[in-house]
């Protein structure tokens, strides 16, 4: 399987923790949409017409802000270049706020058929916090009215807010809960560089919640979701039975995947690229025919590094076996000597031919992978 992502590099405005790349001017939103109509045409070869493609992903930015008849352009284009599955999952995120008379149902028309919500939070004054463009009587409106449209819907929530308590997370789970998701994402706020947020923490405007009280809200978010029958599947990923994201899954299992529009990674076996992260840029490189994507080869020790960091973060854990089969013997040893410190010290485990992270552990994945990454190849 293989899969398409659309990135909309537009945002009606910032939020105080996000670097994605997007722009709060839709001035130049359709000539960007037609450029990522030539872009998917210039680049049909970059899959083969045999693989067949069973996602498609609007993300961004705020790919709410197109309208159904934009969003299906860009399904069909797709179609008329890949080989797309009958079957394919289509998934569009979706600001609250951006909801509007049939904006769902005509969604739906045109192909969509899972929506992933961003409501980060139930709570008015978190979402003030974080600059987010919609309001929480918003959140509630949209998963109100999602109810009989779609069976397959994600929403997400954010928890490690600075100010939140345990009393407040768990009411942000509880009201999401009640909307019956197939699918949630949560996610640990991080502070990333450059960002609004990061300039109020330094700054002193805004104290980071501590790390105790941020262990309590995901002890709570993950114990209370599996109680719920949801299959945490991923560090960051809850779906009910046979509602796992297939967009997601394909870029864990390192399916190959095609990124369009500004800033669009894709990756296809041994070589990764990326679009530039400029729109003005990226559309004289569609007219033009100059380049607008940087490529790069991986070694060995990258693929082997990248599948450390998903495997950690994954139920099923990092394969010995795959390992072997992809890698080699030498990394196998490798990885079985460099393991032994975060077994003794039960942060990692072993069940039967696989590592995975232990329960107490999970908050320090990234930490973990790290230490076990192959250095100077």
């Amino acid at each position: 399987m293989a899969a398409i992502y659309f990135h909309v590099p537009f945002c009606k405005q910032a939020c105080h923790y996000c670097n994605f790349h997007f722009s709060t001017s839709l001035k130049h939103k359709n000539p960007i949409l037609d450029a990522m109509l030539s872009e998917l045409k210039l680049r049909k070869a970059e899959l083969p017409n045999n693989e067949a493609i069973k996602s498609i992903y609007f993300g961004g930015g705020t790919p709410s802000l197109l309208t159904p008849a934009e969003v299906k352009g860009l399904i069909n284009e797709a179609k008329r270049n890949f080989n797309v599955a009958a079957d394919a999952e289509i998934t569009l995120e979706m600001n609250p706020d951006d909801d509007r008379p049939n904006y769902l149902e005509e969604l739906k028309a045109v192909g969509v058929n899972r929506l992933s919500i961003g409501i980060q939070s139930f709570h008015e004054e978190e979402l003030k916090l974080m600059n987010r463009a919609h309001n929480a009587q918003e959140a509630f409106d949209v998963l109100d009215r999602i109810q009989g449209l779609y069976d397959n819907f994600s929403l997400d929530l954010i928890f490690g807010l600075p100010n939140s308590t345990s009393e407040s997370w768990q009411k942000n789970v509880e009201h999401a809960l009640q909307f019956n998701p197939a699918h949630i994402s949560s996610y640990l706020l991080t502070v990333e560089p450059k960002t609004v947020l990061n300039h109020q923490i330094d700054n002193k405007q805004i104290e980071v919640l501590g790390d105790e009280e941020v262990l309590t809200q995901f002890n709570f978010l993950v114990d209370r979701l599996l109680a719920e029958g949801y299959d945490h599947y991923e560090l960051s990923s809850f779906g009910k039975p046979g509602f796992r994201s297939v967009n997601n899954t394909a870029y864990w299992s390192e399916k190959p995947y095609l990124g369009i529009g500004p800033s669009a990674h894709s990756f296809k076996g041994e070589t990764r690229s990326w679009n530039i992260s400029n729109n003005a840029q990226y559309l004289k490189g569609i007219s033009a025919h100059k380049p607008f994507i940087e490529r790069e080869k991986l070694s060995v020790a990258d693929r082997y590094n990248e599948y450390i960091m998903i495997g950690l973060r994954m139920q099923n854990g990092i394969s010995l076996d795959y390992i072997e089969n992809n890698f080699g013997s030498d990394y196998k040893a490798l990885l079985i000597k460099g393991v032994q410190s975060q077994i003794a010290s039960q942060l990692l485990y072993w069940d039967g031919n696989f590592l995975k992270v232990s329960r107490n552990a999970m908050m320090l994945v990234d930490g973990l992978a790290s230490d076990l990454f192959k250095l100077n190849a």
